[in-house]
């Protein structure tokens, strides 16, 4: 009877504990659905649709109420006025045919729109500010004519590509310069980290993303201490990380530290065309002789401390010597958005020393680097010109990982094309994708590459995040730059070219490493594809460009 008893209660009080949890989680879920209701994300959506919306509901009144001879000519005249400008503009075919898209079936509404995205508000000041950094920053860029000419006779197509890099972006050739390969986020953080505790003079360090936990953490913990020993620490992030990943005013939490913090473009809840152009670069420049870059951000999923759609695959590059000073002016050239102040550029420009070793694997560098940046403010397609420049003058292979494959005409060609004519095509894609649009957009490709002979692979172990393309065992790239129109034409980007670098043959050597982790997709795997993902790219694919 007593142990009947006990067990009685021991039940109840189980039920009471169930009970309570119960309450708790709901209590938990209600809270949570009220915080994303009220969040500042879903503030920020619901203010720029009410615009959005406002321009649809000003172009329905303008049809309604304008005379009925102009109702009934107005639509055609508009739309084939704006289709004879737009095919006459300056630009991107992908572009044209989606905005008349737009402009056909909504005439009004697609000239309010385009008319209102044409204007570039906050553009304008924007670009005048970069266009007067730039100015006052490129003699120190000075290209050297020595390494050009060494390349030129090298290579002459590299040549010419270096002397394109210069003319149009005052973009240097560089010799002498250590590269180290870094072929996942966690083997880029644990020699960041090395680096950054041996910063004497300054760190610079500027992403795309940033997230509070443990890699931000031990890093933010080395800044804090490198302020207190008296180190220049500045750091940039862009402003889309305040709709979700950190607090809005996470950057006076940084300036408390002492630590120099900016956010870049930051989201307002008011429709403006600058806010599409994002800071899409990853640098850190440690006193002027190191420098990273690549596909890795801060926060916990590129070093795989979690996993939200499988193992994250990223690559990234550290570059010691003189084409260091480049990524340094980047870094200024970006800070200086918005600042009133003229910066010292020659102040940050005479590097650290180096140790012996590091000196010695300088000098037994005989490759050639040009760190290059993108601005999609210019009519220069930096990024896309170099991807370009690779897959044209491939003879043996060209192999390419990216996270989207948004492609436009010229891009689709050049790989058709370089197929078509023998080349080894190689295009690596995650096959658990972080945005199923994305995903949609880039499988709506496959079945025209695969037709011409491009190789197409799925990482099935999860997320291909790293921007890397490697060509004939002498070229690699290793950036910021996807696949796809916001990094070729929309975003600030920036990376690293190397001709002849020693470092090339471990890129090559982590992409058929990685090639042996993923699925090659084949016609039968295009044709089998669930209707929703068909439909998904077939439509989407129309307005990739303006997404």
């Amino acid at each position: 009877m007593k142990e009947n008893a006990v067990k009685e209660e021991r039940e109840k009080d189980t039920k009471k504990r169930f009970r309570r949890d119960d309450i708790l989680l709901l209590e938990k879920g209600r809270r949570g659905f009220w915080r994303v209701v009220f969040g500042r994300t879903m503030m920020m959506a619901v203010f720029c649709l009410a615009q959005i919306l406002a321009f649809f509901v000003l172009s329905v009144y303008v049809t309604r109420y304008l005379p009925t001879y102009f109702v009934l000519l107005g639509h055609e005249f508009i739309a084939l006025i704006l289709a004879l400008i737009i095919i006459n503009k300056q630009g991107n075919p992908s572009y044209k045919i989606s905005w008349l898209v737009l402009i056909l079936a909504l005439p009004i509404f697609g000239l309010l729109m385009y008319l209102f995205t044409r204007l570039q508000f906050g553009n304008r000041r924007i670009r005048k500010q970069l266009r007067g950094t730039l100015d006052e920053s490129k003699e120190f860029l000075r290209q050297n004519e020595v390494a050009n000419a060494s390349l030129k006779r090298r290579d002459p197509g590299t040549g010419g590509l270096s002397d394109y890099l210069y003319n149009t972006s005052y973009l240097p050739t560089y010799v002498n310069n250590s590269v180290k390969y870094f072929p996942l986020g966690e083997d880029k953080f644990e020699e960041l980290m090395k680096q950054l505790k041996t910063a004497k003079k300054y760190i610079f360090m500027e992403y795309f993303i940033v997230e509070e936990g443990y890699m931000w953490g031990s890093i933010l913990k080395v800044l804090e201490d490198k302020v207190k020993e008296g180190v220049e620490v500045r750091f940039m992030y862009d402003g889309m990380n305040a709709m979700a990943r950190v607090p809005y005013n996470y950057s006076k939490k940084i300036n408390a530290l002492g630590i120099k913090c900016k956010v870049f473009s930051r989201i307002h809840p008011v429709i403006a065309t600058y806010y599409n152009n994002r800071d899409h670069r990853k640098i850190c420049v440690i006193d002027g002789k190191t420098a990273f870059t690549g596909g890795v951000n801060l926060a916990d999923e590129y070093i795989n401390r979690k996993s939200p759609f499988g193992h994250w695959k990223d690559t990234a590059v550290m570059i010691q010597g003189t084409g260091v000073k480049s990524f340094t002016l980047m870094f200024l050239q970006m800070w200086s958005v918005g600042e009133r102040e003229t910066e010292d550029f020659k102040k940050y420009l005479t590097p650290g020393e180096y140790t012996p070793e590091e000196k010695a694997a300088m000098s037994r560098e005989t490759g050639f680097v040009i760190p290059y940046g993108d601005i999609p403010l210019d009519n220069e397609n930096v990024g896309e010109t170099i991807y370009l420049d690779m897959i044209n003058n491939a003879r043996h292979y060209v192999h390419i990982m990216t996270p989207y494959l948004v492609l436009d005409h010229e891009t689709q060609t050049s790989l058709r094309y370089a197929a078509e004519r023998g080349v080894d095509v190689t295009i690596l894609l995650p096959h658990i994708p972080d945005k199923k649009y994305a995903f949609a957009l880039a499988k709506s490709h496959y079945k025209e590459l695969i037709k011409a002979g491009v190789n197409v692979y799925e990482y099935t172990p999860g997320f291909i995040h790293a921007k890397t393309v490697v060509s004939d065992g002498c070229k690699a790239v290793v950036g910021t730059v996807n696949l796809d129109y916001r990094s070729f034409y929309l975003h600030y980007e920036c990376g690293l070219y190397m001709y002849a670098v020693e470092q090339i043959k471990e890129i090559e050597k982590d992409f058929n490493d990685t090639i042996a982790e993923s699925h090659l997709e084949t016609l039968e795997d295009v044709k089998n594809r669930g209707f929703f993902m068909k439909a998904s790219g077939f439509f989407m694919k129309v307005m990739a460009p303006l997404i």
